[in-house]
């Protein structure tokens, strides 16, 4: 475990430097000024002059890449193009401690739900509540969020007409608020989670060791709890991190559409106002998460079972 951490950490500046450069890159070449941005559209040369060697825009690019590296390595990310001369660690503060709340509030959600509905339905193999609840699972997997936000808001303006109790559809702050995100936010790994689990069930379930202990007279409950879902609990625990991904990635939706003030939202604003240093912490910020939730991962792997040893 130790030389699994190690490996991780050694590794870890590289995974920095690569994601900064590619962010970096694709900014630089994006087309567009960002200065004229912040004017406004005015053709105001000295004024552009003056924001230029401000943000250091007038630098060639490999000193401006270096700037921003240094920056970061310090902790300072750089100040905002859009909301000129505030900080971006500032900006990107608040929005850190949101999608952390919304992220882990669906993941603990999508395993709450998944890993029991998809027990279930390993040990009602082939019966209708097996494969009515396999299909609402695929669907939630393979329905797009958009959608599934259009729908629950159908259903939320239904109950608002008919007087019956509803969910506010923007805002974040009160518990209420939570509700809708969490779920929509939840829905894809639930599902997968909950497929996965039952797979994985089915599978230990065939093994030879487990129709010994049900030879050998074992309780059920101790046969499927205490054997059995140890061994398939490892396939679940490596999806956790894959998941990370799919909240990530759909963060950046669910977000916007419920007009949350977390990181996702923050970033589709940066990248519509050309706010590069915005977009650049955020993508950092996000690869990082991504990174430090899978060796959270493979230190649960082989928390669980010693036996599995977990490649660095």
């Amino acid at each position: 475990m130790f030389k699994l951490i190690l490996k991780r950490l050694l590794t870890l500046p590289f995974v920095i430097v690569s994601i900064t450069f590619i962010t970096f890159a694709v900014g630089y070449a994006a087309p567009g000024d960002p200065v004229l941005a912040m004017l406004g559209g005015r053709t105001d040369p000295q004024a552009a002059d003056r924001l230029r060697h401000a943000y250091g825009l007038d630098l060639p690019w490999q000193e401006q890449y270096l700037n921003y590296l240094t920056g970061l390595l310090q902790g300072d990310l750089g100040l905002s193009f859009r909301y000129q001369g505030r900080p971006v660690n500032d900006i990107l503060g608040d929005g850190i401690s949101v999608s952390i709340t919304l992220g882990c509030a669906a993941l603990l959600l999508s395993l709450a739900v998944g890993i029991p509905i998809g027990l279930w339905a390993a040990f009602h193999q082939n019966s209708l509540g097996d494969r009515a609840s396999m299909a609402l699972m695929l669907m939630l997997f393979s329905i797009p969020s958009f959608v599934l936000i259009a729908v629950l808001r159908w259903i939320n303006y239904q109950l608002y007409l008919r007087g019956l109790p509803s969910l506010p559809v923007a805002g974040w702050g009160r518990p209420e608020h939570w509700v809708m995100p969490t779920l929509v936010l939840a829905s894809a790994s639930m599902g997968y989670i909950a497929r996965l689990t039952r797979i994985s069930m089915l599978e230990v379930l065939k093994q030879d060791y487990v129709r010994t202990a049900n030879a050998k007279g074992l309780l059920p409950r101790r046969i499927n709890w205490v054997h059995a879902f140890r061994n398939a609990a490892l396939p679940i625990i490596t999806v956790i991190g894959p998941s990370i991904a799919f909240l990530v990635t759909g963060a950046f939706v669910v977000e916007s559409l419920f007009s949350i003030p977390g990181i996702g939202h923050l970033s589709v604003q940066a990248i519509q106002q050309r706010d590069y240093p915005v977009i650049q912490s955020s993508t950092v910020i996000l690869a990082l998460a991504v990174l430090f939730m899978n060796l959270v991962t493979d230190l649960l792997y082989s928390l669980i079972d010693p036996r599995v040893q977990v490649e660095g």
